[in-house]
């Protein structure tokens, strides 16, 4: 017998387990059960920031003037050449006091030949009444036809007119000679002179300026960059130099529409308190505007957080429980170039979303995170 056959026979090689492929998936899928599953309710990290509550506007301070609360020209009704004038510039003159006078021959005139042409017309009528009344009579005894009858009525009613118009040219006469003399209408001042004694003026001319007694106000000018903090009924404080140590309640009364071509500023008139009201015309004063009285703490927030509810401004809170978003209407005040002014709907302290408004939804928990860039938090 050989070596080789005498030798031990070799342990059998290890054969790779084949699996069948059915219980090969059973596998990978038990593995699978036991993975980590993935976080559905994960938070989604976004730029929220706390609500600023935005600086009340300022009105700020201007010089101004004081007027009267009326001031207007003071002229005749008709024309004529001036023969007196009886007041001259700053005088005080009462209700009712004749101020100038004007040539009162041609208005005499036209007054005689209105009031003869209503006595002419009187008599037509007186005439023309006892004519209608006598036909009448003799109609009614068939003296006279029927014809003739209305020819006299008509003459009648021809007669009534022209006597009314006479008496309405007579009055008219009467107001036209009225009117060669002006008189104040109110309790105030000459505040200017227009017209000399001699001259002829036309109907309408303006001869003095005058200013109504009572009420005093302030005249301001506000350049366009500041007319947007200033309301009608707003208050303010004003201070004269000329009257020191006393200090005017007023508020603003009117703001005008329309810009100065040359200044480019807007004028505001502000009523003074009645105190004022023997203050002199012209006296320089110092307006300081006081913030706009508001419904509600207002608070700034950038533009890039509002988003919208359909047709209306919304923003999205963070909720300080658990940190979900929730959509919230506002009421816009003012939009800025990088901001909005927002009275109603947030509080100053409360979380909104700045950046990324239409990448979020209802509901969905986040965490706030700071802007990347300081220069995006709001200021």
């Amino acid at each position: 017998m050989s070596d080789r056959q005498l030798s031990p026979p070799r342990a059998p090689a290890l054969r790779r387990a084949v699996l069948p492929p059915a219980l090969f998936a059973a596998l990978l899928v038990l593995a699978g059960c036991h993975r980590a599953p993935p976080e559905s309710n994960a938070a989604v990290p976004v730029i929220a920031l706390p609500v600023q509550a935005a600086a009340q506007p300022s009105g700020g301070r201007f010089p101004g003037e004081v007027h009267a609360r009326y001031e207007m020209p003071l002229s005749f009704r008709v024309g004529g050449q001036l023969v007196s004038r009886a007041v001259d510039t700053g005088d005080t003159v009462k209700q009712g006091q004749a101020l100038a006078q004007l040539d009162p021959k041609d208005a005499a005139d036209q007054l005689s030949a209105a009031q003869a042409a209503l006595a002419a017309a009187e008599h037509r009528l007186l005439w023309a009444t006892q004519q209608r009344d006598r036909d009448e009579a003799q109609f009614k005894q068939n003296l006279i036809s029927q014809q003739q009858l209305e020819q006299t009525q008509d003459a009648y009613a021809s007669a009534l007119a022209g006597r009314d118009q006479a008496k309405q040219q007579w009055q008219l006469a009467q107001n036209q000679s009225r009117y060669t003399t002006l008189v104040a209408d109110h309790d105030g001042v000459i505040t200017s002179r227009q017209a000399e004694v001699g001259q002829v003026l036309a109907a309408g001319q303006q001869v003095f300026g005058f200013a109504w007694s009572g009420e005093r106000e302030v005249y301001v000018d506000v350049p366009e960059s500041r007319i947007g903090d200033v309301t009608v009924g707003q208050p303010a404080s004003v201070t004269l130099p000329a009257v020191p140590g006393r200090v005017f309640d007023a508020h603003v009364r009117e703001v005008s529409p329309l810009a100065d071509a040359q200044s480019r500023t807007y004028r505001v008139k502000l009523t003074l308190d009645p105190s004022a009201a023997a203050l002199p015309l012209g006296m320089t004063a110092e307006v300081a505007l006081h913030a706009r009285p508001v419904a509600g703490a207002m608070v700034s927030i950038p533009a890039t957080a509002l988003f919208h509810q359909g047709e209306h401004p919304a923003v999205w809170v963070v909720s300080p429980t658990d940190s979900t978003l929730a959509l919230r209407p506002v009421v816009v005040v003012r939009y800025g170039e990088r901001d909005v002014l927002i009275d109603g709907g947030l509080k100053a302290g409360e979380r909104i979303v700045m950046q990324g408004v239409h990448t979020v939804s209802a509901g969905e928990k986040v965490v706030p995170i700071a802007p990347p860039h300081p220069e995006d938090a709001p200021q």
